[in-house]
């Protein structure tokens, strides 16, 4: 008894608090107030700031919610208000939020700007797509893209790169998104002639997620080769440029540059975003195995990664021991996984590096051997294996993977022995991968510093104003001591 009397004493405060606390169509409110005022200063950091807070309210939105706002920022009865309102379900008058707001506060916001107008899109759109309305979701985009055509404004370009965001998005789920490449091609030109660059960013990132969802990876590259680059507006579409950009050059065999550009978009990702790390580490892994390297134990141990990453930990075990036959097995096993990630050719790929690796392992192990046990170890399943063991080694022996050498007429595998790799030059270009590596981070760092707007201005103006100030102090000093001279 005395548990359940101190749950009702605990209880009854936070039932005051929450009464207390701003409804949403207060802040939703509030928010128009600040995209109104960063409109009319052109400050684009406050609607950046207001697109922040929308993201954290996307909820709470309901019929309801969405229904009083409208009536508070558009006219009743213009063709905004009339086709926004037209998405929204018909909901009963009972549930409607009571508003306390002030008829000042109405009267400021009923001068419209297009800021709210495209706002208001946005809110509608984020609400049809929670609730899984698809179909009414392409409808908003398409009228909210063919309304922000009209508009050149550069408050408009953030609200606007969202919305493009979320119209790709709209028809993605509904399985449609070759149809909107001609217009994202278009907005894309409109954007560069607008001189929008948050828009360009957004966009091409759209345009390759659009090329490579349908495997179009030649005409990506020449996108993205063709399209103007300018430095990075935004950190998420600059994750998304690399991440992009990484299985470009993993499906054209840059294996080099693309583990550059996934690990990078891996490291720059915001924390929130577990499902594209994810996605990261995913092709990343592969890459490495592709350039002969060994991913460390602790990427698939990452928390809240270790079930993902399981298909690949265990084919990286595979790929390490040099085992054909595990591979095979774990390429079966996790096949389904390995289709949904769309990794299938690189997984084809793999199987060279096993045996290579196997083949690694055999001449540091024998130091001769028959080619007829290299074909047994290495597991090959052919129709004259002892021929394609011989062609293997000589290609690997060729390519520099292991140092030996073949003898055909007695058909033996002679290893060479192993020399101080001191003695080499591979401790000298490991060390310059690690210094260019942090470098370039250092230099990124740098390049990411932000500050106050106008800080060295206004620091710059105040000592000027001192100095101006101690000048005309010494002159006024020194004209009434000259007319104290005068006076004598």
């Amino acid at each position: 008894m005395t548990q359940d009397v101190e749950m009702k004493d605990h209880t009854a405060p936070s039932n005051s608090v929450s009464s207390s606390a701003p409804s949403t169509l207060h802040q939703l409110k509030e928010i128009a107030l600040l995209i109104e005022t960063g409109t009319h200063t052109k400050e684009v950091r406050r609607i950046v700031r207001a697109i922040r807070l929308t993201m954290a309210l996307r909820r709470k939105l309901k019929v309801q919610v969405l229904s009083g706002f409208l009536d508070f920022v558009l006219f009743p009865g213009s063709e905004a208000h009339s086709r926004l309102s037209a998405y929204l379900p018909k909901e009963d008058e009972h549930d409607m939020e009571v508003d306390t707001e002030t008829s000042t506060d109405e009267a400021r916001v009923k001068h419209l700007v297009p800021e709210l107008e495209i706002y208001c899109y946005l809110l509608v759109l984020l609400f049809l797509i929670d609730q899984k309305k698809y179909n009414e979701a392409k409808a908003c985009s398409s009228a909210s893209i063919a309304r922000i055509k009209n508009l050149n404004r550069r408050t408009v370009d953030v609200l606007a790169s969202k919305l493009y965001l979320y119209y790709s998005y709209s028809y993605e789920l509904t399985g449609d998104l070759a149809e909107i490449r001609g217009n994202l091609l278009g907005l894309h030109r409109i954007a560069t002639l607008r001189h929008d660059e948050l828009g360009q960013e957004t966009l091409l990132n759209l345009l390759l997620r659009n090329y490579l969802h349908y495997n179009l990876y030649d005409q990506a590259e020449k996108l993205r080769s063709k399209a103007p680059r300018f430095e990075a507006h935004s950190n998420q579409q600059f994750c998304r440029y690399l991440f992009y950009l990484g299985k470009i050059r993993a499906i054209q065999l840059e294996y080099t540059d693309a583990k550059d550009n996934l690990l990078q978009a891996a490291r720059k990702a915001p924390v929130a975003a577990r499902g594209f790390q994810i996605q990261c580490n995913k092709w990343a892994i592969l890459v490495r195995l592709l350039l002969g390297e060994i991913p460390e134990r602790t990427v698939f141990m990452q928390k809240g990664m270790e079930k993902a990453l399981r298909p690949y930990f265990e084919l990286t075990n595979a790929v390490r021991v040099g085992d054909l036959e595990l591979f095979r097995s774990v390429a079966e096993k996790f096949a389904d996984t390995f289709s949904t990630d769309r990794v299938h050719n690189l997984i084809v790929r793999l199987r060279h590096n096993v045996i290579r690796t196997g083949l690694r392992n055999i001449s540091i192990s024998y130091s001769r051997i028959s080619l007829a046990d290299v074909a047994s170890k290495l597991r090959l399943d052919s129709t004259n294996p002892v021929a394609d063991a011989e062609s293997i080694v000589a290609k690997a022996i060729h390519d520099g993977a292991i140092d030996a050498t073949l003898d055909h007429s007695n058909g033996w595998l002679v290893s060479k022995e192993t020399g101080d790799i001191y003695s080499t030059i591979e401790p000298q270009i490991a060390f310059n991968s690690r210094i260019t590596f942090c470098l370039n981070m250092h230099n990124e760092a740098v390049r990411a510093l932000r500050y106050p707007p106008n800080a060295q201005k206004e620091k710059e103006s105040a000592e000027k104003r001192r100095e101006r100030q101690q000048q005309e102090q010494e002159l006024a000093k020194h004209i009434i001591e000259e007319e104290e001279d005068d006076d004598f």
